[in-house]
């Protein structure tokens, strides 16, 4: 079945760097734009950064622009997302997530905090 697990986050101090990793499975992952998105306690889910399927096109919510870069590699099935200069308001649940014609998919999310 298709299965998105997300890894990578964790603790960090406001101006540190984070990469998450999202590994892919069950699909031909390399035929999918691939995205992440955030949901912070009390606020909706949110699309962070999107990436076409051969990575040729990427595009980032303005809050994060210049700061973080999303990437894939389609031979591991996996798809990175690199946040550099954390922010406080950073702090999130961060989503895998795929859609098909008739199937949406999550992954589990891996929790992002930013705080001294």
């Amino acid at each position: 079945q298709v299965q998105l697990v997300e890894s990578g986050g964790g603790l960090v101090q406001p101006g540190g760097s984070l990469r998450l990793s999202c590994a892919a499975s069950g699909f031909t992952f390399s035929r999918y734009g691939m995205s992440w998105y955030r949901q912070a306690p009390g606020k909706e889910r949110e699309l962070v950064a999107a990436i076409t399927s051969t990575g040729g096109s990427t595009n980032y919510a303005d809050s994060v622009k210049g700061r973080f870069t999303i990437s894939r590699d389609n031979a591991k099935n996996t798809v990175y997302l690199q946040m550099n200069s954390l922010k406080p308001e950073d702090t999130a649940v961060y989503y895998c997530y795929v859609a098909f014609v008739l199937l949406h998919v999550w992954g589990q999310g891996t929790q992002v905090t930013v705080s001294s």
